[in-house]
């Protein structure tokens, strides 16, 4: 038991390494700062949390996405997330971003992006998508960024507003800990591979 807590322990800290956020990881925060790019990639999350609250994490990234989108920083937009027998969240975050304002032929679904390492592989192998716009939260960010890294793309992220000093960002904060590690693990020691691929889709871009 010593030994497997060792491991852990060890795995855990190599892991904190890799996503520490340095220059491989660019993240901005301010819209006059972040170059252009061809487009984003939002990550998905559910619109409501428990009891039909809205969820502040899923408001942000779409006003972020939106964002980028009038200040013609990019020329598409791919959503990506889960779709299941109870909840679209891709048609959700599809039908939130025509009514900020972006045209639906510039907004690509992605209904394979599971999980956030299924999102990114996908970007590329699916979408064509390298140099590109990840949107999410910051501490999401790391994450995501360290993928693309290591998949061999050339993506940088824009930072979603927070929502700092409740319940559920310290719960996504210590649910992010294990999801680091499992995304070291997925690259460096399984060779995981996303759950779908299949075809590849065309991405409609602004002329």
């Amino acid at each position: 038991m010593n030994k497997l807590k060792t491991l852990f322990l060890t795995i855990l800290i190599f892991s904190s390494l890799a996503f520490a956020n340095d220059n491989n990881y660019k993240i901005y925060t301010n819209i006059k700062d972040i170059p252009a790019k061809k487009a984003a990639l939002v990550l998905g999350t559910s619109k409501y949390i428990s009891k039909g609250k809205e969820n502040y994490y899923y408001t942000y990234r779409i006003k972020a996405a939106a964002q980028l989108w009038k200040a013609k920083k990019i020329k598409a937009i791919v959503v990506s997330g889960d779709k299941s027998k109870y909840y679209d969240e891709v048609t959700t975050m599809f039908k939130d971003l025509i009514k900020a304002g972006v045209p639906a032929r510039y907004i690509t679904r992605d209904f394979g992006g599971f999980r956030t390492f299924d999102s990114i592989v996908r970007a590329k192998e699916i979408f064509d998508l390298d140099d590109y716009i990840i949107v999410s939260q910051n501490f999401h960010l790391d994450r995501a960024l360290y993928i693309a890294k290591e998949k061999n793309q050339r993506a940088i992220g824009f930072a979603a507003k927070e929502v700092k000093g409740t319940q559920s960002y310290q719960r996504m904060e210590d649910r992010e800990t294990l999801a680091m590690l499992k995304a070291y693990l997925d690259i460096n020691f399984f060779d995981t591979k996303p759950k779908v691929l299949g075809k590849k889709i065309k991405v409609n871009y602004a002329k």
